[in-house]
């Protein structure tokens, strides 16, 4: 990597300066020494319209910008922010990412993924670093943050934003009050092209998605690999499974702790809690020359009980009266949808189409059990009733649909979504998290993010029906 101005000249690494959007007031930048002194107006940065100063230069390819930013004064606003930003254009409309620091303290990577759409954005949990950076790698933006210690490390989460070369890279200042002037002081900035990155770490993002605002939340950055979020009947807690173990955490964040699966310790991300929340149901390879077996065991940890006889079996849903699981098999060869008593038992067959049915789960009443299959050709949600009745498909995209969960209250269904040229559910690609609304079958994207398997393959919505929990990914120096 490489400087990619000297940062000789008036304005430093900089060529140009300019107002974005309607501006009452003009704002202006100093540069003394290498710090940037920043001014700006404008109502805000957010929704379809921006409006701030912008400190800019052109550039092209892979890119990073970082800077140490601090605030002048109190404030008029709690919103005003500070940012290193990523735009393809100038006009107030413009497809963008920035690192943005409020003057709150909150640290985001906010986008505008193509130009007239809506802002959306991911908050960091860690509050007031005293230092940002943005990374755009190809089509995928990135925010670092400096930690307590004053190390930098990924914020978490990862935005795809229709950006091309060439685009403008630079700092801005928005007060969030149109007849007011901020200032922010922006030092140590560096402005650098990136390499490719040869040997990649993978980094997962255990993160929340409001279904009204689709503003993300970081909950923690794992270095390393975790998947398939449960989130407890309390909302105080979320369980994921890394490693072939299961480990749960606050759902606003913290430190996780592991939960006990006694011989259990290939537990694959199959996953989730009883209605009641007293228990946890596992898929486990641990055992049967490491082929997939339903268990249950007490929520606080324990012994697993052994529930399918036959394997492999993979659970996914569990039926509000606490008295079924449903899960996918691969019995004589054919993949289906099954049924089997919490208490183990004979297992019933629901579905028997040539190809894959898998991920099922049951909606709130307990009426139907949906899953994906793609036996019209591509995958696609479909449901059935539990006896094996009423069966209907759900969606009818041209792309691949996985894994859909049904929000408590009945009313929305989340899924994930894959290119069509993409075969089976496999990890590391571009992927959304799409919402139906049930009443009228109206499907939103929730989420762009670099994921798939592990994503969201067991049921994550909060117990308010207001927020999915999910993992992402991402391919880091």
């Amino acid at each position: 990597m490489e400087d990619i101005f000297s940062g000789e000249g008036a304005l430093g690494l900089f060529s140009a300066e300019t107002e974005i959007g309607d501006i009452r007031i003009n704002g202006g930048v100093k540069v003394e020494n290498g710090r940037y002194t920043v001014c700006g107006s404008g109502v805000n940065m957010w929704f379809r319209q921006d409006a701030f100063h912008f400190v800019w230069t052109k550039a092209s390819g892979d890119i990073s910008l970082s800077a140490d930013i601090t605030f002048v004064g109190n404030g008029a606003n709690a919103h005003r922010k500070a940012c290193l930003i990523i735009r393809q254009s100038l006009e107030s409309n413009s497809a963008y990412a920035d690192a943005a620091l409020h003057g709150d303290g909150l640290a985001a990577l906010q986008y505008r993924d193509e130009a007239g759409s809506t802002t959306h954005d991911i908050h960091s949990n860690i509050s007031w670093p005293t230092r940002l950076r943005i990374e755009k790698r190809g089509a995928y933006a990135v925010m670092w943050v400096s930690d307590a210690e004053g190390n930098m490390a990924p914020a978490g989460g990862s935005v795809r934003v229709e950006i091309e070369d060439e685009f403008y890279v630079g700092l801005a200042v928005c007060s969030h009050e149109a007849d007011v002037l901020e200032t922010a002081i922006f030092e140590n900035v560096e402005l650098i092209s990136l390499d490719p990155v040869e040997t990649p770490v993978l980094y997962s993002t255990l993160e929340t998605v409001s279904i009204a605002s689709t503003d993300r939340e970081v909950v923690k950055v794992f270095k390393g690999h975790i998947e398939a979020p449960n989130w407890t009947n309390d909302g105080k807690t979320l369980v994921y499974n890394s490693g072939g173990l299961l480990y749960q955490i606050p759902a606003e964040g913290g430190e996780p702790t592991q939960i006990d699966t006694g011989f259990a310790t290939r537990c694959n991300n199959d996953h989730g809690l009883s209605p009641d929340g007293h228990s946890i149901v596992i898929s486990d390879q641990s055992q049967e020359t490491g082929q997939s077996i339903i268990y249950t065991l007490p929520f606080e940890g324990g012994a697993p009980t052994r529930i399918t006889a036959n394997f492999p079996s993979y659970w996914h849903g569990w039926s509000p009266d606490g008295q079924t699981l449903a899960y996918c098999a691969q019995r004589d060869g054919k993949w289906g949808i099954f049924t089997i008593p919490v208490s183990g038992g004979e297992e019933t067959r629901l579905t028997t189409a040539p190809g894959l049915d898998d991920g099922p789960d049951y909606s709130p009443d307990g009426k139907f059990i949906y899953f994906n299959s793609d036996r019209t050709g591509l995958m696609q949600i479909w449901r059935i009733a539990p006896d094996g009745s009423a069966l209907e498909q759900m969606t009818f995209d041209d792309a691949g649909n996985w894994f859909a969960h049904i929000s408590p209250d009945g009313n929305w269904m989340v899924f994930l979504t894959y290119d069509k040229s993409v075969k089976g559910h496999p990890a590391n690609q571009d992927v959304m998290l799409r919402l139906m609304r049930l009443g009228d079958r109206n499907v939103t994207v929730l989420a762009k993010l670099f994921g798939g398997q592990g994503t969201i393959n067991v049921p994550s919505w909060s117990p308010d029906s207001r927020n999915v929990a999910f993992v992402s990914y991402q391919l880091l120096p």
